[in-house]
């Protein structure tokens, strides 16, 4: 009697005995694994430990530490948070715009830069130099409201695809630098957004695409009006140019709606050259700043460009960095993958 009862406890006990044995496996298998690491999509080296020493300086108790106010970090978008080539974005837009504009209203096609948007014809559009862009973009920016803008922006954004990856834009953004804005904002950072770009397009997708709030975009924006009409309250958008944030423009653009100095930037060409110098300035009453450049070095994942090119010339601000000690990442050496759809190299 006493064996049948034994036989019977052990019988009971042994699945209780497996789970657990299960358990301590599972235990010790997470123990001995290594931890998920910081910026997965980044390739050890150079690049990637100098923004994590950067980060560990500034955030820890030392004669680097930087209070989580002063924490500012201002990026460039074009080429730095998503692709630019072979057209910027922006440029795009404006082109699809003056063909849709233009069946409404066809006498817009008499104007150089809208017939040349019509056509497709970038080498055109790109004759008329900067005076004929900023023409195209003033004539497919503005005789409306802003509420009116950002919907055309918007359905933009969510239909059109890149010329290459047949993709929507929004899919063709750098997974190595959304993964550089989470570290960063993990760490007590405030992440901007300042570019050459309009304004209101970049409003559109920022906070879904970069986890960046609208009014921490910083971007070129055309003259606005208030009105009120039948009643109602409304901003008109004006065929003005009202503030470039490019070059010498970008350091105006964070004093003016940031007014703190970063200490960090992140650009990829000559444009950003000003906001590098503005934020790792000589001086080093300020602190600890870190300076990075995106050199696009990958013609099989994306493209290779720099000294000569239509978009995102890099040519003197590569110089500073040499000498300046700012970290240049090469695309195709310090990202293991350049988009999310791209499989790790």
């Amino acid at each position: 009697m006493k064996l049948i009862c034994w036989s019977r406890f052990v019988k009971n006990l042994l699945p209780c005995f497996l789970l657990l044995t299960l358990l301590l496996c599972l235990n010790n298998a997470a123990l001995s694994s290594p931890a998920v690491k910081d910026l997965p999509s980044w390739r050890e080296g150079h690049a990637r430990q100098s923004i994590i020493d950067f980060v560990k300086a500034v955030t820890s108790a030392g004669p680097d530490f930087v209070k989580p106010e002063d924490r500012i970090a201002v990026f460039d978008n074009d080429g730095t948070l998503w692709c630019e080539a072979p057209i910027y974005p922006q440029l795009q837009f404006a082109i699809d715009r003056a063909k849709q504009l233009v069946v409404d209203k066809p006498s817009l096609a008499e104007l150089p830069p809208v017939a040349a948007a019509v056509k497709g014809d970038l080498a055109a559009i790109t004759a008329l130099g900067p005076k004929g862009t900023l023409e195209l973009l003033a004539v497919t920016h503005s005789g409306m409201t802003t509420e009116q803008f950002s919907q055309i922006a918007d359905d933009w954004i969510r239909k059109a695809q890149h010329p290459r990856f047949k993709r929507p834009y929004t899919d063709c953004v750098y997974q190595p630098m959304l993964e550089l804005l989470s570290y960063l904002r993990q760490h007590g950072f405030k992440t901007y957004i300042v570019s050459g770009g309009g304004v209101e397009l970049m409003r559109s997708f920022s906070q879904r695409t970069y986890g960046i709030a609208p009014e921490q975009v910083i971007g070129s924006s055309c003259k606005l009006r208030f009105e009120m009409v039948d009643g109602k309250p409304q901003i008109l958008r004006l065929p003005e140019v009202q503030f470039v944030d490019d070059r010498e423009g970008k350091p105006v653009g964070i004093q003016e709606f940031i007014g703190r100095r970063p200490i960090a930037a992140f650009g990829n060409s000559d444009g950003d050259l000003a906001m590098l110098q503005f934020t790792c300035c000589n001086d080093r009453s300020r602190g600890r700043s870190l300076g990075l450049i995106v050199h696009h070095t990958d013609a099989e994942r994306e493209y290779a460009y720099d000294r000569v090119s239509m978009v995102g010339r890099l040519d003197k601000a590569l110089d500073e960095a040499k000498k300046l000690g700012w970290t240049v990442v090469d695309m195709k050496g310090d990202w293991n993958r350049v988009f999310a759809f791209d499989h790790d190299q």
